[in-house]
């Protein structure tokens, strides 16, 4: 596991997006596995003025994100389709049919994480971006998931609700329940870079870069994995 630690997010974000676009320019037909929450979106904003400024191609990508809300539609203003779309896909040149997500409104949820998870044995992320959560969650497996978990209908916790509750208008307003990729289809990706900010962040980072690998603390499994680069500002980073 590489540890990067970087002043502040500004320059988080950029050695993250730097990894990906050497990523993209070296493979023009590379997977991304790309993630939401307020952690990767200067990453993105990076890619997007690079694709701008220096024309890296995006038409034959195809991306794979990890997670999506149940029961909201991907038109949805708090989707994970909608976000992926409003902070990345519609400011590259990417052809948008490329890029999936766990359905949050099918009808039946089994069968959608069953086709998620085919989806993912053909298309292996040269790269997986990951944030971590408060509880040490990545994707939405919260603690107490097994390592071998794969696409599954998850129940997310309190402290999860609360933490995405900013970007509702109330907490009342965030959806109970997610489809996330397991933890097993998070390992089974070539590399893997995951960005952290934030104090509130760093006895999870501690833990999962210098505890025991443990279901407790999800992140913790990325110990396993050869190729993991972890960006973290120093207040992400103090207790390390």
């Amino acid at each position: 596991m590489k540890i990067i630690v970087t002043e502040n997010y500004e320059e988080m974000s950029q050695k993250a997006s730097e990894i990906i676009i050497g990523i993209v320019k070296n493979n023009p037909n590379a997977v991304l596995g790309l993630a939401t929450g307020t952690s990767p979106i200067g990453t993105y904003q990076n890619m997007i003025k690079d694709h701008k400024e220096n024309g890296t191609s995006y038409k034959n990508v195809s991306t794979v994100n990890l997670d999506e809300y149940v029961g909201l539609t991907a038109d949805h203003d708090q989707s994970y389709a909608y976000f992926m779309r409003k902070n990345l896909f519609d400011g590259l040149d990417i052809d948008q049919t490329n890029t999936n997500l766990p359905c949050g409104s099918a009808k039946d949820l089994k069968a959608e994480c069953d086709r998620y998870n085919a989806l993912l044995a053909k298309k292996v992320p040269d790269v997986q971006v990951l944030g971590l959560g408060s509880n040490g969650h990545i994707g939405f497996n919260e603690p107490g998931t097994p390592i071998d978990s794969v696409t599954h209908l998850v129940d997310l916790t309190e402290s999860t609700i609360k933490d995405n509750s900013r970007l509702f208008a109330s907490v009342d307003e965030v959806p109970r329940q997610a489809l996330s990729m397991g933890i097993k289809n998070i390992m089974q990706a070539k590399s893997i870079v995951m960005v952290v900010s934030g104090k509130n962040k760093a006895a999870a980072v501690k833990g999962m870069v210098n505890g025991a690998v443990t279901p407790d603390l999800p992140a913790s499994a990325l110990q396993l994995h050869p190729f993991v680069t972890v960006i973290c500002d120093k207040d992400a980073a103090s207790l390390l």
